[in-house]
């Protein structure tokens, strides 16, 4: 018998609300933001949460100096076309791309995220 719906991932950063419209804008989900903490939530309850940190270290990738923390996959049709836009909405594309199928982009705390062919 499962207990819970779905599970929600936690990201913590320096500034919530950048982050929570990053990832709302790159997945069409509802924003909510206070002070220290903010949300994207789908329209089926996926939820990604993004809690103030104050000493926040943004991660090295891939060198691992400083751990990921973790990174989210995205399913896209075209490779091109959603790099130009997420790079348009302030996403960085990492120096060290290892495969052809994904890229490894930046969020704007230094998150690595991938964009997959889906």
């Amino acid at each position: 018998m499962a207990i819970g719906k779905y599970p929600s991932v936690v990201i913590d950063c320096p500034d919530p609300g950048l982050l929570a419209n990053f990832y709302g804008q790159l997945l069409d989900w509802n924003v909510q933001v206070d002070s220290d903490w903010a949300e994207a939530k789908s329209e089926y309850g996926q939820l990604i949460c993004f809690q103030q940190v104050a000493d926040y270290r943004a991660p090295t990738w891939p060198t691992q100096e400083q751990p990921q923390q973790f990174h989210l996959d995205i399913m896209v049709d075209e490779l091109d076309g959603a790099e130009a836009a997420v790079l348009e909405m302030g996403a960085t594309l990492a120096e060290h791309q290892p495969g052809t199928t994904f890229r490894v982009f930046l969020d704007p705390a230094g998150h690595p995220f991938c964009l997959c062919i889906s």
